[in-house]
């Protein structure tokens, strides 16, 4: 893997309406009325426009948030907050582009039901984001919108598929933007970007019905923030608008609580994938901070077994099987299959020649969901990587890649975290370290299915005694 020659990093904070305030913080000044929301669209508008040329993440531009659903309503949870939404989800009035050139030009009618949800609770989006084509890599390079590149040092990837919401958020454009994850599509770009990046329980948030007839289900929808308060504010406004009756309360968790946890440390990846030395050093130098705090630590097995890898991989290809020939039925007629990328081609070809073999991959993985991970029966949390290594330079995943060097690498690269989006549990990715190139590592912290506030408590309890930097630097 090259070394990128440039280094440069993009920062968006300046003496304008927002600062360096996070979500909760530009909350107290709106009440106070030291600042008005226009005051902080308007700056965050101009905070994307010098940027967006070099982190190349906008796929739309949002003039009008009223046109789009937003509400002018004042007195709602979250109003005010400039956003952004990941560009794979309806939003009224606005093209679905999915970062593929095959998608059908047509603007949405409605917008889905997650972003409805976030819409109602005031945020004021100035645009969609770029994500790879149909979600379905690491990285945010497509060649419908060209490469985003990470603001920590733009000869790097900012992860995929949020990879456009991380890059602005990382950037200090909008404090939280929309973010979803069926295979690390959270955890990935948060890593990548220094963000704190939870993936929900499945059925956690509300999600388009037609996901649950899925042989499994692996999305869910949510958000990255710079801070775990901002990432305990959202689920706890969330739940108060959709509350699951399946799963326990998340409630809004404040601070670190007072009990010692048990926790599972893992650092090697499935089939014994290699793990970069920087990744096991960020893991387990958070693994000694997590013993100095008084937390038992412990090194365990990965909770599944050789099978998992290739079971997933099979069902991902048959994924993009089903968005490539399928594609009219899901996306109207003006959906062209021709025109999909080298990558979605050579999964459905994989499925193809691997079909036969499917049913037995959805049994194990039914009963991996089913049965989530017996690990949690002795340990509170997990802690592993979220990536095999750093983030990957430009070009490393692009769309130009022949599939085979592109699915190899892909393996080796993101073993740890399609793990809870079969079993539907919790994880969050933390940027506890750092690489030799200046980009954020992330550690990834697992729960049991519903378990969400022992994740944000102990992320409470990390971010204090080892603060990460909320803006470039």
């Amino acid at each position: 893997m090259s070394t990128p020659s440039n280094s440069q990093q993009v920062d968006a904070t300046t003496d304008d309406a927002l600062g360096t305030d996070d979500t909760t913080a530009l909350l107290e000044r709106l009440a106070r009325r030291d600042v008005s929301a226009a005051e902080l669209r308007e700056a965050a508008i101009a905070r994307a426009r010098a940027v967006n040329p070099t982190l190349n993440a906008v796929a739309w531009w949002v003039d009008d948030a009223s046109a789009a659903g937003a509400s002018s309503d004042t007195e709602l949870p979250l109003a005010g907050i400039p956003t952004l939404i990941k560009d794979n989800e309806p939003l009224t009035g606005f093209t679905t582009t999915e970062g593929s050139w095959a998608m059908p030009a047509q603007p949405a009618d409605a917008s889905s039901p997650w972003v409805a949800q976030f819409l109602g609770l005031g945020v004021s989006p100035i645009a969609k984001t770029t994500l790879p084509e149909f979600g379905l890599t690491a990285t945010t390079e497509s060649t419908r919108f060209g490469a985003t590149r990470n603001p920590w040092n733009i000869g790097y990837s900012t992860g995929g598929s949020s990879g456009g919401s991380a890059a602005l958020v990382a950037a200090g454009v909008v404090p939280m933007a929309h973010a979803n994850d069926g295979g690390g599509s959270i955890r990935i770009p948060a890593s990548c970007c220094g963000l704190v990046g939870l993936k929900p329980s499945r059925g956690r948030t509300i999600d388009m019905p037609e996901l649950d007839r899925l042989p499994v289900n692996l999305t869910v929808q949510g958000v990255v923030t710079r801070s775990v308060r901002d990432t305990a504010l959202y689920y706890s406004l969330a739940e108060q608008v959709y509350r699951n009756p399946t799963l326990p309360e998340i409630g809004m968790v404040r601070e670190p609580d007072s009990k010692r946890l048990r926790i599972g440390l893992m650092t090697h990846g499935l089939r014994d994938l290699p793990v970069s030395a920087e990744v096991v050093d960020a893991v387990t130098a958070a693994a000694a901070l997590c013993e100095g705090l008084g937390h038992y630590v412990e090194v365990v097995p990965l909770p599944v077994e050789d099978q998992f890898g290739p079971d997933f991989l099979r069902y991902w290809a048959f994924l993009s099987f089903v968005l490539k020939k399928g594609g009219r039925r899901l996306y109207g007629p003006g959906f062209d299959g021709t025109r999909t990328e080298k990558l979605t081609d050579g999964l459905a070809s994989l499925f193809t020649r691997e079909a036969e073999r499917l049913p037995g991959s959805l049994r194990r993985l039914r009963r991996f969901a089913r049965d989530r991970e017996p690990v949690f029966a002795n340990y509170d949390v997990v802690l592993s990587p979220v990536l095999g290594h750093a983030p990957a330079p430009i070009g490393y995943f692009g769309p130009d890649v022949d599939f085979r060097t592109h699915l190899t690498r892909l393996l080796r690269y993101t073993s740890f975290t399609p793990m809870q989006n079969v079993s539907g549990s919790p994880a969050i990715s933390l940027p506890l370290g750092r690489s030799s190139h200046g980009v954020p590592i992330g550690v990834q912290v697992g729960a049991a299915y519903g378990n969400e506030r022992t994740l944000l408590s102990l992320a409470y309890e990390l971010e204090d005694a080892a603060p990460w930097a909320t803006r470039v630097s």
